[in-house]
């Protein structure tokens, strides 16, 4: 399919070089406010251009954003195809993220410009996003391809959260690794793949968690359901996607009503996190207060905000969300995400000292564990297809037994 925003033109150098900077500032602006926030001006202005310019280019706003998701997507596809070409799945994946970093590595550098983050791929519409998804889903086929062929339906089940883990892992990554020094990264990635490689757990480690009880995390008629409404939406179509419209019609009031509950969208969003910043917290303390080594509390919390999650009682939001948010109040919430991140971590370094978790760097596990927390909403379709006890156990063991340990083939 040739994508409506191809050009005649377009084979020349210098339409080239003057598309590919257009792109660039496209992707910044969307990473900065969302596909449904950027506007020609603002591209123009970052590339030293008018408005009518940047739409000799691209014709229409919404060119422009699938041009940069397509951009994106293709890159994506790129690394996994030349990770393809490597003998065995731990070597593909080694390769993937040593790509990636490699990738971040020069963005740090300043010799490559960032990609547009797929947060808002959803919130398009009609044929872009047709043309879109379909990119997607065989971004993911490819990914899903880095553990071989899958003759039984278990091993495409295990495959499958094994791909969404990964590609969640490397959207996430560039949110957290801006606190280590560029000469630093090369270690990052060392101790990124060797969870990867071998996870959390020891040897002897046991799949028995309990699911704890934060029954009042359910949700309650009024206020409340406007909460989950949206958390479903803005997880699904994004910040800008979901608007108040569709909240409303999703609960079938009107937006009057929705203003009765909420003084405006963005507090509607911060809302949503914090409600859900309080249940993984919830999660943590009950764990910590509970019995058993670490490994337990810790497998304790992620099954169950995982079953949260695949449930769909109260899912979490998704960071997705916070480009959508004025800089200040996003930068608030990735503060709170890094204190529950922390608040891992610890858990992590005291189950080291007990021996009951593997020798891993706690700090970047803990942002792999809020990798799959946050973005396993994603996969309820997945879950709903078995048993939610084996689902959680395959999607945690991800992180939590490594992605070449296949002990959750049989649980």
């Amino acid at each position: 399919m040739t994508p409506a925003f191809a050009d005649k033109d377009q084979g020349t150098a210098r339409f080239q070089a003057k598309r590919e900077a257009i792109l660039s500032a496209a992707a910044a602006v969307i990473n900065e406010q969302s596909a449904k926030g950027m506007t020609f001006a603002d591209v123009a202005r970052r590339v030293g251009l008018n408005t009518t310019s940047v739409t000799y280019y691209f014709q229409r706003k919404e060119d422009l954003a699938t041009a940069c998701f397509s951009n994106t997507l293709d890159y994506l596809q790129n690394m996994l195809s030349e990770a393809g070409g490597e003998s065995t799945p731990e070597a593909r994946v080694a390769k993937v993220v040593s790509l990636n970093m490699a990738r971040l590595a020069r963005i740090e550098a300043g010799e490559e410009s960032e990609f547009a983050l797929l947060s808002d791929l959803r919130a398009t519409d009609g044929k872009a996003k047709a043309f879109l998804m379909g990119k997607w889903r065989e971004t993911f086929r490819m990914t899903r391809a880095l553990w071989g062929e899958n003759p039984s339906r278990a091993e495409k089940d295990l495959a499958s959260a094994r791909a969404h883990v990964l590609l969640e892992n490397l959207f996430w990554t560039p949110a957290w690794l801006r606190r280590y020094a560029a000469d630093q990264y090369d270690r990052v990635e060392a101790r990124f793949m060797e969870i990867f490689r071998n996870g959390l757990a020891p040897a002897d480690a046991q799949w028995q968690p309990e699911l704890l009880q934060i029954a009042h995390w359910e949700p309650q008629p009024g206020r409340e359901s406007f909460l989950l409404a949206a958390t479903r939406l803005i997880n699904e179509l994004g910040y800008r996607g979901a608007s108040v419209q569709r909240i409303a019609s999703e609960l079938k009031v009107t937006k009057g009503s929705f203003y009765h509950h909420l003084d405006a969208k963005d507090d509607l969003v911060l809302q949503c996190y914090r409600r859900s910043f309080e249940a993984i917290t919830t999660a943590q303390r009950e764990a910590d207060s509970g019995e058993g080594s670490y490994w337990h509390r810790l497998s304790s919390t992620m099954a169950t905000l995982l079953d949260m999650q695949f449930s769909e009682r109260m899912p979490l939001l998704r960071t997705t969300a916070l480009h959508g948010l004025p800089g200040e109040v996003r930068l608030e919430m990735l503060d709170e995400s890094n204190r529950i991140a922390r608040r891992y971590a610890g858990t992590i370094s005291d189950g080291i000292a007990e021996g009951s978790i593997r020798a891993v760097d706690p700090l970047v596990a803990s942002q792999m564990l809020m990798a799959i927390q946050n973005a396993a909403f994603d996969m309820h379709k997945w879950a709903s297809t078995m048993p939610r006890e084996r689902a959680i156990a395959m999607y945690a063991s991800t992180i939590l037994f490594g992605m070449f340990d296949d002990r959750m083939l049989d649980a």
